[in-house]
């Protein structure tokens, strides 16, 4: 970019439909952004299939595509990328898959897949703990390890004492599928845990099918008794009594560095093992976020801050943050809406860049429709503002806004191309 910055910023979650509870607008419209609809003034607008037409992603598929990389000859599996994420070591033959604490009840039906989004991550590592501690792998001779990354979230990493293990196993959450390789999200899915089962005859595959059946069951009789349990009943809390797990992988991606891709070096600030993991893998610079004050709008401000150092120092710079996709998967339309105000309140309004010498990109990894509760094949808004780009005449930073943009409708693994092309 001649000496030029980028900012690139994923909003997660942010893409939405209409709502009648708030006056037919969606989230994202409805909420106060006037830092945001500042740079779509300045910018140009569009619209984005994160990863296809038609495919409702999961994050770690959609943020691969969405920094120029094709997920379907990258792809190896969420697992490895958040086992690598959260510090483990693999190596190729070892079974590494993502997790979430979950609440059944008596007959195992999924009562809550996240435990009510109210597990706290000291909960959760005192029962990573006791997973650990006292489950006992027999089915094949193998150990793992189980750990808790954030809040409901943890990791599973089994390492075969026998031979290698594949990753070419059923999901036992039903919220996701695998399919080519891909892990999707489901509009409608049951509400039992799914028996592990290998989806090809190799014996790597039954082997790590059995294994990961065994650990699900005997870490639920671990988990339902655990005194954090009892503690979380007798506060009405949902316990945290059953683990759910999918994308199961055996080796870890090899992605070409971000230098070799686009030509820059890149910083990230990101919040999850999943973000982390794709950021390491593709050769970026991690930034640790600032310690949590308790306050996410000095949280925000915080990283805003941290954020106009970063575009000053790097070629480019990656941000992502987490905000606006929980309450949508809670279906709190009001919830997502605030989010959204937050952010651009204290995280937007807070960015101190040149954009004389500076392309601003704000957009998303995929739509989660607080109607449905789950990620969607929406696509989602995009704005880039900034190093001489010319105005479109966009109003503001909104899905119906950038339908009528100059940019278009784009494929994920297009848009940096784009917007380092602009």
């Amino acid at each position: 970019m001649n000496g030029k910055h980028l900012l690139y910023i994923l909003l997660d979650g942010l893409g939405d439909r209409p709502s009648k509870s708030l006056g037919d607008k969606t989230p994202l419209e409805a909420a106060e952004r006037p830092y945001m609809n500042e740079l779509a003034r300045k910018g140009r607008t569009g619209m984005v299939y994160t990863v296809g037409k038609g495919i409702a992603p999961e994050s770690d598929v959609a943020v691969i595509s969405m920094l120029g990389y094709d997920p379907l000859k990258t792809y190896t599996g969420r697992g490895p990328i958040e086992v690598f994420g959260s510090g483990m070591t693999m190596e190729d033959g070892d079974l590494a898959v993502r997790c979430n604490f979950a609440t059944v009840d008596e007959k195992l039906n999924i009562v809550d897949r996240r435990c009510g989004r109210s597990l706290t991550t000291e909960e959760a590592e005192v029962l990573a703990e006791a997973i650990n501690r006292e489950v006992v792998l027999k089915s094949h001779p193998a150990r793992f390890e189980f750990k808790s990354t954030v809040g409901h979230r943890a990791v599973l990493l089994i390492k075969s004492e026998e031979d290698k293990l594949s990753g070419n196993i059923s999901n036992t959450d039903p919220a996701y599928q695998k399919m080519e390789g891909l892990g999707l999200a489901l509009k409608e899915f049951g509400n039992r845990i799914i028996k592990c089962t290998p989806m090809d005859d190799s014996e790597e595959a039954k082997r790590a099918a059995d294994l990961l059946e065994e650990l699900t069951r005997k870490s639920h009789e671990v988990l339902r008794n655990h005194p954090i349990n009892t503690k979380r009943l007798h506060s009405r809390r949902p316990p945290a009594n059953a683990i759910l797990s999918r994308d199961a992988g055996s080796q870890l991606p090899k992605f070409k560095s971000v230098r070799e891709e686009h030509g820059m070096d890149f910083a990230s600030m990101v919040e999850m093992p999943v973000e982390r993991g794709i950021a390491l893998l593709c050769g970026m610079d991690l930034v640790e976020l600032p310690k949590p004050t308790g306050d996410i709008r000095v949280d925000y401000q915080r990283r805003a801050e941290m954020t106009s150092d970063l575009v000053e120092t790097y070629g480019a710079t990656y941000i992502h943050i987490k905000g606006p996709d929980e309450p949508a998967h809670d279906g709190d339309c009001e919830g997502k809406k605030e989010a959204i105000e937050i952010i651009d309140a204290h995280f937007f309004k807070n960015l101190k860049v040149d954009l004389a010498n500076t392309v601003v990109a704000v957009t998303s990894d995929h739509s989660t429709p607080c109607s449905l509760r789950a990620h969607s094949d929406d696509p989602v808004p995009l704005m880039v503002a900034g190093c001489g780009i010319k105005g479109d005449g966009t109003e503001a930073f909104g899905e119906s806004y950038c339908r009528r943009g100059s940019l278009g409708i784009l494929l994920g693994q297009d848009v940096l191309r784009m917007i380092l092309s602009l």
